[in-house]
């Protein structure tokens, strides 16, 4: 066999994976579903391919591998929930190559129930096999934090859930060899039904805490000192800080296909996605105390990714906010050092050499990302007027979200 392990898709799911699985030492060729923008650095590929990583010259590829992990894209789709045609792409293209005893994967985010109500049949459908006879099947949330030092695929523990208890054992002995703890659930829906819970907890608390930002500043309250003081306790809470809104590919999702909703989730979706109309509004606000108007105003924003020091632009609410500048009649430019061109409404938006004298000049400056590399001390002392909506400068600084 040419290689142990296919990971079909490689964009913010399957790069990763294939990555950790270089490392691990395993042969691994990954397969592309779609234009999929990669999101590792150009020293992180030399590495892969210096590890023996090697994208597959055609899908007859993924025929002569032991393990295949599907890890296509699902976007949102028309109707708020996953688009899942990349996986049915997926499925189809390896169902036509594949051979007995081969453990197959999925990973990508998907609605409870996907695993065996729409991979399964179109897997055996294709090949001819019976999954839990023939060949593996199991489902494992992707747990990717792009950027986190401190939590990577070798000590975050991996969740696995198999249509039969050999498909969950054959899976584990995959990923037993990428991480140092493998978690058995009952089967593929409750393993699905986990990364449903993981990504809506994130979403929910974070909604909460954007709604508390919008009481303190109308109470006169220090959110952030609110934050430092309650993340003290230790037990029954975990602090979210609030932001310009939420970014990045894991979107709340509901229970698409199953007739039902969270609540809970879509009430969370409205507040967040507020956010951005909600920080333009503190800027117009900021301005007008200052005598200015947001109308030519020259506006700075800095950090446009959605996620410090990465240049992932993946559902950044730089988009947003610079949209609705742009309608007040601002003048917007930006500084981030990952980005060196961006565009809004298919229009270049011009990007600033030099951080203070842009700032020195801007009449107000948005921070938006905190990357590591700004000075934000510094930054606080040049800019006319600050807008700090993560919490990162000093106190007394910077007007706060």
């Amino acid at each position: 066999m040419p290689a142990d392990l296919a990971v079909i898709g490689l964009g913010p799911y399957g790069l990763p994976l294939a990555q950790a699985a270089v490392a691990a030492g395993i042969a691994t060729v990954g397969y592309r579903t779609g234009p999929e923008p990669g999101s590792l650095s150009p020293a992180e590929l030399r590495r892969m391919l210096s590890g023996g990583f090697r994208t597959a010259a055609g899908p007859a590829e993924l025929g002569r591998v032991r393990t295949a992990v599907i890890c296509a894209p699902t976007p949102a789709g028309p109707d708020g929930g996953p688009d899942l045609s990349q996986v049915e792409t997926a499925a189809r293209t390896l169902a036509a190559h594949l051979r007995p005893h081969t453990t197959v994967i999925l990973e990508s985010p998907v609605p409870p129930g996907t695993t065996e109500d729409l991979l399964r049949p179109i897997l055996e459908e294709g090949s001819r096999l019976r999954a839990g006879r023939d060949f593996h099947l199991a489902y494992s949330p992707t747990r990717v934090d792009p950027g986190n030092r401190d939590f990577t695929p070798a000590n975050t523990p991996k969740v696995i859930g198999g249509l039969t208890p050999a498909c969950t054992e054959s899976a584990a002995a995959f990923y037993s060899r990428l991480t140092d703890k493998v978690v058995r659930a009952r089967g593929p829906r409750e393993a699905e039904t986990v990364q449903l819970l993981e990504t809506n907890f994130r979403h929910v608390n974070i909604a909460l805490v954007n709604e508390m930002a919008v009481l303190c500043h109308d109470l006169g309250v220090d959110l952030w000192d609110v934050i430092r003081c309650a993340e003290t306790k230790p037990f029954g809470f975990q602090a979210f800080r609030p932001g310009p809104g939420v970014g990045g590919h894991a979107i709340p999702r509901d229970l698409s296909g199953s007739g039902r909703s969270l609540r809970m989730v879509e009430l969370a979706r409205q507040v967040n996605d507020q956010m951005p109309r909600y920080v333009v509004q503190r800027a117009a606000a900021l301005l007008n105390e200052h005598g200015k108007s947001a109308r030519a105003a020259r506006v700075l924003l800095l950090g446009v990714t959605y996620k410090p020091d990465l240049a992932d632009q993946q559902a950044t609410p730089a988009q947003e906010v610079a949209v609705r500048l742009m309608e007040l009649g601002a003048s917007v430019s930006y500084h981030d050092p990952h980005v060196p061109s961006w565009s809004v409404l298919d229009r270049p938006v011009p990007r600033a050499d030099s951080l203070y004298e842009a700032a020195a000049d801007a009449d107000l400056t948005i921070l938006l990302q905190q990357h590591r590399t700004y000075d934000l001390q510094g930054l606080s002392v040049k800019a006319q007027l600050l807008l700090d909506t993560r919490g990162a400068t000093p106190t007394g600084a910077a007007h706060r979200l």
